[in-house]
């Protein structure tokens, strides 16, 4: 018999204010979310202000189903404004604060947004720039000369009275996106994934499957990720609560989750690296922490467990779609390198296949590009801002393609292998090689340019670039370095250089990335910045 068609639930089980409204009828004065210093909220103080924001928004003009462009640090500030957008209804686009120059540019004019929330310290980065659809900038967090070509608005306006917000009619609906997230896993430039409440709101719940009431789930991921911004809607779920820390530091983690009482968190790419590397003190497992979803699942995750006295997950999802690919409790026994889980339905019924280049199925073993579908609409993200061509090309022939290559055993399980994609993962960011070439080729002296990763001693890629000079012109790895710097933001920064005087070539003049990644860096010339003495840090906002 044919199964029975998705029913999607009630909009109060999956939109963020109709799950807010019912939260802060039920536990008001129970804590919602913790702030660094001593700013916290409880349900009904978080609600009042999302209305009250709402309402700002509202006054200023924003319509529902608007984009708006937000560019703040992880403070109170940028969880209001996300609040408030989502109860009035219009769509949150925040911009990775490390972002500056081309990436930038195309940020702000894919949006087609025509509001900028920004802080004081970012403000200068927007002189570089176009900008797009643009018409007025509200700063935050300081005062600024008005030099851009903008309407300048008193950020004072970003919070009205509550009795002046119009609640959306008709209410807000599960398929309607509540944020735009750009992110750069591809060949190309950054792509917005469209992100409906239902698809984050299931993405969130299937990620804290294990959590209960009394959880605290402590966000150390940048706001402006969806691994940051999603953590409302599933502690919304389960009735639970959260810590949001502004900058991650290997250094004060542990204090942070004791400060903060959290009891769970993502611990993303090398960060468990950094904590394995701290000297151990005999306090490591007199901590509040009792689980962590590690992605990907380090060989060392059993020690790790045992020292730091939590549990461990691992799972596979990426900001299109949830995770859907999930592991059990990892116990005793330490799992096969690339592990990720079975497939799942924790929620909805979700398909996966192994396929080749012409979508065909691979057999048990062997490596396939990972495609997914779900039974019920919106769950998975309907696709990308603004590019229908890329849209049709990753959601092809009725499933969405990830871009990952994986194989799956016997036994169900799936073993990621390796990326599709011409992307790079460096500190728990996705670079896209086509946007660090893009600068490299703005340089007046390089001819031809390929940025691939290497191995990196921390678990992820590091960017190792190589540079063709022009005909009679030389290149120093030292003065690209200070070139690209200002164009580009920390995390792409290539920490390996190279100089060739021809790059290898296909009959159709395409670049042999695959013959570039496996020379890797014990190629000759390859100049390693870090060796030189340069590194390269963040820069801290607010």
């Amino acid at each position: 018999m044919p199964s029975a068609p998705a029913v999607m639930p009630a909009p109060e089980t999956l939109t963020l204010p109709a799950m807010l409204d019912a939260r802060a009828g039920e536990m008001g004065s129970k804590p919602l979310i913790l702030f660094e210093g001593d700013e916290s909220w409880t349900y009904g103080e978080a609600r009042t202000l999302a209305r009250r924001t709402a309402a700002g928004l509202q006054q200023l003009g924003i319509a529902r189903g608007e984009p708006v462009l937000v560019w703040l640090p992880s403070t109170s500030d940028i969880v209001r404004i996300h609040f408030g957008l989502c109860y009035m209804g219009g769509i949150f686009v925040p911009i990775n604060l490390a972002l500056k120059g081309n990436m930038l540019e195309h940020i702000i004019v894919n949006s087609q947004a025509k509001t900028i929330i920004c802080h004081a310290q970012l403000v200068e980065r927007l002189e570089q720039v176009k900008l797009g659809a643009l018409e007025r900038i509200i700063v935050v967090g300081g005062t600024v000369e008005e030099r851009l070509d903008l309407t300048y608005v008193d950020s004072g306006t970003l919070i009205a009275d509550e009795e002046r917000f119009s609640a959306p009619v008709p209410p807000i609906a599960p398929w309607e996106p509540h944020g735009i997230f750009y992110t750069s896993g591809t060949t190309g430039p950054s792509k917005g994934v469209i992100t409906p409440h239902v698809h984050t709101s299931v993405m969130g719940r299937c990620a804290l499957r294990f959590f209960e009431e009394d959880d605290r789930f402590l966000i150390n991921l940048p706001y402006y990720h969806l691994g940051g911004a999603l953590v409302p809607h599933a502690v919304l779920v389960f009735g639970a609560s959260m810590a949001l820390i502004k900058d991650f530091r290997t250094q004060t983690f542990w204090d942070d989750v004791r400060r903060t009482g959290s009891t769970c968190c993502f611990l993303l790419g090398a960060v468990s690296t950094f904590l394995m590397k701290q000297p151990e003190r005999p306090d490591d497992a007199d901590n509040p922490l009792r689980t962590v979803i590690q992605q990907p699942l380090p060989s060392y995750s059993i020690e790790f467990s045992k020292r730091f006295g939590v549990a461990l997950y691992t799972q596979l999802d990426m900001t299109e779609v949830g995770p859907y690919i999930m592991s059990p409790l990892i116990t005793d026994r330490q799992m096969p390198n690339g592990y990720c889980g079975r497939l799942e339905n924790i929620w909805g019924t979700f398909e996966a296949r192994l396929v080749d280049e012409n979508d065909m199925e691979v057999p048990t073993g062997k490596v396939g590009e990972l495609v997914v579908r779900c039974d019920t609409p919106h769950v998975i993200s309907p696709g990308y801002w603004a590019m229908p061509e890329a849209t049709a090309k990753a959601w092809r022939n009725g499933w969405f393609h990830t871009g990952d290559a994986l194989r799956k055993d016997e036994d169900g399980n799936y073993y990621f292998v390796d990326r599709t994609k011409d992307s790079i993962r460096r500190r728990g960011e996705n670079i896209s090689s086509a946007e660090v070439e893009n600068d490299l080729l703005s340089h007046p002296d390089i001819a031809d340019a390929a940025a691939v990763a290497t191995r990196s001693d921390l678990g992820e890629d590091e960017v190792l670039v190589i540079v063709e000079p022009r005909a009679g012109r030389a290149i120093a790895p030292a003065d690209l370095l200070a070139y690209l710097i200002p164009r580009m933001p920390h995390y792409m920064v290539p920490r390996y250089i190279r100089v060739v005087e021809k790059m290898p070539y296909t009959e159709t003049h395409k670049v042999q990335k695959s013959t570039l990644r496996a020379e890797g860096i014990e190629a000759p010339n390859v100049w390693d910045r870090e060796a030189a003495g340069f590194r390269i840090r963040r820069e801290l906002i607010g």
